[in-house]
């Protein structure tokens, strides 16, 4: 073949996934325009104005996700944006976390039972543990 002659465009492969068909698509716009909203409200001082019922939907949306991706694809990833507290505090974190506990009439010992030991997986540190010293 010389190179005068048109080549065929290169097949793609089949993990090769634009998602211009796939219903669940908006799914990915939206959460990064609801980041975004919230984001300007919060710093509005205005979450008063998202209401309840919103916070809600998202919330247990967010966490039947979360354990479905993890769980039914036998992984764990960071569930959280940042590497370490510079986007949820401590303080929110445990508010949320005591929250949905208490929602579901759970307690520490429960939560102690269901835990998962794996923050290697997605904690990023630069020090050994003092357990490796």
């Amino acid at each position: 073949m010389s190179n005068d002659q048109a080549q065929p465009p290169p097949q793609s492969s089949a993990t090769e996934f634009d998602g211009t068909n796939d219903k669940y698509r908006d799914a990915e716009t939206s959460a990064a325009r609801m980041w975004q909203l919230i984001q300007d409200a919060l710093a509005a001082d205005e979450a008063d104005r998202i209401s309840d019922e919103t916070a809600r939907l998202l919330m247990t949306a967010a966490v039947k996700l979360y354990a479905r991706k993890t769980d039914g694809e036998a992984r764990t990833f960071r569930p959280l944006k940042g590497d370490y507290d510079e986007v949820v505090t401590p303080t929110e974190a445990l508010t949320a976390t005591t929250e949905v506990l208490r929602a579901l009439r759970l307690g520490p010992m429960e939560f102690g039972l269901w835990a998962r030991r794996k923050p290697e997986d997605y904690h990023l540190t630069s020090e050994p543990s003092a357990r490796e010293e």
